[in-house]
Parts: C-alpha cells; structure tokens; sequence
C-alpha cells in the first residue's frame, strides 16, 4: 500500500476542502488513510454499502456518536471509543457484535498525521473486538465549524433467540451488580482536559465488554438486564431502568467499588463518582439466587475483575433510587440537573 500522497492537496499535513469534495485529494484520503489500516473484503469491495451474511438470530442495531474532547486521553482516544462505545451497546442487547460503519466529520485544518493516528487505533480496537468497518463516509467542514474529529458509528449484531435483555424487566428482590470501578473514564478526561496532576495518572476504562458478556450469560442466563453506564454514570443508567421496569432501587455506598485516586479527585474537583461516565464497565440485574455465582463468575475475566453486588431491586411506586450511606443514612440518587463533565464520549 502506498503512503499517502499530500502533494495533491495545498496542505501537505492538515485536511483541508479538497479532502470532502469528491475528486482525487478525497479519494487518496480514503484509499491511504481508511483502507489502509481498516482493510477487510466489504470495505476494499468500494461500494456504497456492504452486503453482510448473518448467523440464525435476531439483528441488533445500535448507533453511538462521539464528540470526545480531548481527542487523546489516557487510556485511549476517539478511534477506539467509537468502536468500544458501539460493540458495547450491541453487547448489552446479548448480542454478538459483528460489523461497524463508520461516518468521520473532520474539520478543515485537522493534522493529517493525528488523523491516521486515530484510524490505526479504530482499527486495532475493531481487530480485537472481532468485528470489521465494513462501509462508512467522510465529510469536511470549514475550519471553526466543527471540533477537529467527529465519529458515528453503528453496530451491527446477532442474538440468540433464548436470550432477552430489556431495561423494563427489573423485578423487586433482584440484585444489582457492577463490573468493576466506577467514575475511571471522566476523571481521566477531565484530568486531561483541564491538564491536572495527581499523584497517580487516571486512566479511562475504554474497552470492550462482548467477552464478558458471554460468559456471563453463559454462566447465568436469567440475568433481567445490562446497560453500560456511560454519560450520567451509574446513578442516571439506574433512574432510566427503575423507570422502565416501575422499581426502586436502594445502593449500599461501601460495595460501590470506586478507586481512591478517583474518589480523591471527584472531591477535589466537587463531583459525585456516581455520576461520572464509565466506557468499560457495565451494570447487570438478576434474580438473587443467581448474583453471587454472576458475581464469581465476573470476577474471573479481566474486564470484571473488580465486580460487585452494589445494590438491590425494591417495590417503590415513586420508582426512587437511594443510597445506603457507610454511615447509616439515606440518600436520593435523582437524575443529575444538567451535565458534570461536557463532552466525555
């Protein structure tokens, strides 16, 4: 494969319009950049859709945009937020992610060289999912009408016809358990964006979670629900399926795992981890004979390694989530007014 060529546009290292208007700058963009490192048949095929071949099961679609500011930030970027976002979301439904498209706005000005580097990094995080970006688009705005990259992507899966994961079958007396800590991806961005130092870095906890959910269901498959709590955090994700499945829950705070560097500087800066968004943990409700062998078996991958049986499913007709406090109190867990941390995912 060629490297590509920036001879044909004026800017030999940034986007500029020749990149979204069709002709040869656009063209080279695509073939040297995209194809290069995302390379798979219905991609190289070149035509405006792909033509997928699916196993028996029903499709799960599911489509994720992503305006992540910074680009870069430890633990990750962009590229493959937007593959982990969307295999996660597929995931949730049971489902075996399969297939990508992608749909890249650029900004005109952005570092050709940061493109690729957030191309490579979909790319190797699409390899390790198992999944391929078959079909995507390119577009390109004027420089000040966009914020260097933004990415949509749609996933594209399969589930068994045993399996049925909604957020309205939430029944009192089921427990709830997260994968791991909570509140790692929106300190790690915040901390960057705002070019904090702590003693230790936080890093996002970007990854994708199909692997874990197979072997969870595997293990388990009476599990009512899973959702993966991103922006609003846990605290928002358990107020839409308490509403949903027209429950109450009650959190017990010392089993809410939470990494004291993180806790640490959710104080510092004033913000409650609860609400802070995760991209690499999940939530999972159960019948209570089956949490603690979901709990086990979670604890045995290394995406749930930290996993835990935080809370429980209650009849409440105001549909209310709470919180035990490690100090006997209560508290109401209510949807966030407004929005903590702009701009996370």
């Amino acid at each position: 494969m060629n490297a590509f060529d920036p001879s044909i546009t004026d800017n030999a290292n940034k986007i500029d319009m020749t990149h979204g208007s069709g002709g040869r700058a656009m063209a080279s963009l695509i073939r040297d950049l995209f194809h290069k490192h995302l390379v798979n048949p219905h991609l190289s095929a070149g035509n405006d859709g792909a033509v997928l071949e699916l196993p028996p099961g029903r499709i799960v679609v599911s489509t994720d945009g992503h305006v992540i500011s910074p680009l870069f930030f430890p633990g990750g970027d962009i590229g493959c937020l937007a593959v982990h976002g969307t295999v996660n979301d597929v995931a949730m439904m049971g489902a075996k992610p399969l297939y990508l498209t992608a749909g890249f706005i650029l900004e005109e000005g952005f570092p050709i060289p940061d493109l690729e580097r957030i191309i490579s990094s979909m790319a190797g995080a699409a390899r390790d999912a198992g999944v391929h970006v078959v079909t995507g688009d390119t577009k390109v705005v004027e420089k000040g009408k966009g914020d260097g990259v933004f990415i949509t992507t749609t996933g594209v899966g399969v589930v068994g016809d045993n399996i049925r994961l909604q957020g309205d079958l939430a029944r009192p007396g089921d427990k709830i358990l997260v994968s791991g800590t909570l509140g790692d991806h929106g300190v790690a961005i915040l901390s960057t964006r705002q070019n904090l130092e702590f003693e230790t870095e936080i890093r996002s906890d970007t990854a994708a979670l199909h692997g874990l959910v197979a072997v969870m269901l595997e293990a388990v498959p009476d599990i009512r629900v899973l959702r993966d709590p991103t922006r609003g955090g846990l605290a928002a994700t358990l107020n839409e399926i308490a509403q949903q499945s027209h429950v109450g829950m009650i959190l017990d705070e010392r089993f809410v795992p939470i990494k004291p560097d993180v806790a640490a500087a959710c104080e510092l800066l004033g913000l409650d981890p609860l609400y802070v968004a995760n991209e690499g943990k999940l939530i999972a409700i159960c019948p209570a004979s089956e949490a603690q062998s979901l709990c086990d078996v979670m604890r045995g991958h290394p995406h749930g390694a930290d996993a835990a049986i935080v809370g429980e499913v209650v009849e409440d007709q105001a549909n209310m989530v709470q919180m035990r406090t490690k100090f006997g109190g209560a508290r109401v867990v209510d949807w966030i007014a407004g929005e903590q941390l702009p701009r996370i995912c």
